[in-house]
This record gives structure tokens, sequence and C-alpha cells, in this order.
């Protein structure tokens, strides 16, 4: 069954315990994604990379992923929103998600729930169930407060994998504006040094506090945005080599081969070559 309300103002919430049939929620790169396994199991292919979600796993996914279900076995349900229904960079003060459950890299969060947390996504899904039946003014806004609900329940269950306490707050606020930064200037902008001096920090203080809290060291993440960035360019566009160098903001083709063979241990024609669909 799937559940659609689309704003006048093109904002979508979609649910749906049919992601496998519906090849438009999968190839449409406006929304951003939740997926949750209720029994059985998933395969998906995020990217280029195989992931296996388990029962009362769930995984959030940005707008610029590529997702492909491999194989589907019991039930799963699966929560797509956009920008316009409920943006989460202007609205990061109500739900603290950005940069730590949305972010543009290969590899996505993936959530353990317990049963206790099963049961607290199960009672927000019920609720938005309930009110897409309802047909007054109200509605878009109920449904809204209803998504920022589950975007919070879901940050605070990632936050516990972390075991990020009040304690390290300054240190997870200064690790999600690291990662956004990234996000926003990864292309322009490859030095720690860079987002350091953003940041009012010195290179050193942000690696010493993010291996403090067991945090991937800051040139990692700027490495990995970059590498991910490249390898969507790779499989999911007809651009060349040269092309792609220019558009991540290397000067010459030879510096984005000797990086790109470096962190993924392939070269640029051996990976195209091994994961590009036909």
């Amino acid at each position: 069954m799937e559940y659609a309300c689309i704003t006048p103002l093109q904002g979508s919430l979609i649910i749906t315990d049919d992601l496998h049939k519906s090849k438009s929620l999968l190839q449409n790169k406006d929304l951003y994604k939740f997926i949750w396994v209720l029994e059985g199991s998933l395969d998906l292919t995020i990217d280029h990379m195989g992931v296996h979600l388990a029962k009362n796993q769930v995984i959030p996914l940005s707008n610029i992923h590529h997702i492909r279900i491999s194989r589907i076995s019991g039930r799963s349900i699966s929560i797509f929103f956009n920008s316009n229904f409920y943006c989460i960079f202007k609205s990061d003060n109500e739900v603290s998600c950005n940069g730590f459950l949305f972010a543009g890299y290969s590899h996505p969060l993936l959530m353990q729930l317990t049963d206790i947390q099963a049961l607290a996504l199960e009672r927000i899904v019920s609720d938005i169930q309930l009110e897409y039946k309802e047909d007054d003014s109200l509605k878009e806004e109920m449904l809204r407060l209803h998504l920022k609900r589950f975007i919070i329940a879901c940050t605070r269950m990632a936050r516990n994998k972390y075991a990020i306490e009040p304690g390290n707050e300054s240190a997870f606020y200064l690790f999600r504006k690291f990662v956004i930064l990234v996000d926003e200037n990864f292309k322009e902008m490859k030095k720690v040094g860079d987002y350091a001096q953003l940041l009012n920090r010195s290179p050193k203080t942000l690696a010493n506090l993010f291996s403090l809290y067991k945090l991937p060291a800051p040139l990692k993440i700027i490495q990995e945005r970059i590498e991910a960035e490249a390898k969507r360019l790779l499989l999911y566009s007809n651009m060349n080599a040269k092309e792609i160098a220019h558009i991540l903001g290397f000067e010459e083709i030879s510096s984005f081969s000797r990086f790109f063979k470096r962190i993924s241990g392939k070269t640029i024609t051996e990976f195209r070559n091994l994961y590009r669909e036909r």
C-alpha cells in the first residue's frame, strides 16, 4: 500500500510497503529516504555498494544516492520526502540530522533498532497513515509534524549508536558542521586546513576531537566524499574522466587518476568496467 501527500508547492511525503514495485520512487533524485525492514531481509545496491538489511534495521539515504533493490524477502516500509515538504537544512535546529543521517557518502548510516525503538517508530508511522485519511486544512502540517517526529527519533537512535551523550554535544555539533561544509565545498576545498579555518579551529584540534570520540578522521571524510561523487559520475553519467576531474576540482586528469587509484584501489577504467550498469 502507498500513501502520498503532494502539496500545492510540490512538497512530497510518501510511505510505501511496495518499494520494490515503484521504479519512479527508486529513480527520483529529489527525495530523501528511510528504508526500514519489518520482517525478513532486503538487499539493496546503494550507488555501487551492496547493502543487506535485516529485521528492524533502518537506513537513511540522501536524495543523491542511487538505489536499486536486488532481493526482498519479508516486509519493509519506506518513507520518502523532499525539501519542499520538509527542508532538513532550514530545520536543522529542530531535528539535527543534516550531516549525520543525510550526507553524500556511499556508506550510509545503518541502524539496528531494539524492540522498544521499533515500537516507537511503528507508532509514528501509524499516526502518519491515520493522518493521510483526514481531509482538512491541517493535514499537511500534521503530516509534517509526524515526519519530524520520525526524523528526531532516528537521530536519537543514531546518536545512541555512537554513544553521543550530553557531555560531548559540542564535539558532535562540530563533526556535523564539518560534514555539512565538506558536502558543500569538497569540489573546491580538499585540505583539512580549509575547513578548520571556516570552523575557527586548528586542523590538529579537529583531528584530536574526532579521534577522541571515535569519529572518522577529517581528511578521511573529505577524501571519501570526493570518492563517492567520482564513483557516481563514473557510473551514472556519460562524462569522460577528464570532464569528471574538472568537475571535482582537479587541475589535471593525472592528479585525479592517482587520487582515485589510491583511494579506491582500482583505476578509473577498471572501476567503470566492473560496476557500470549496461
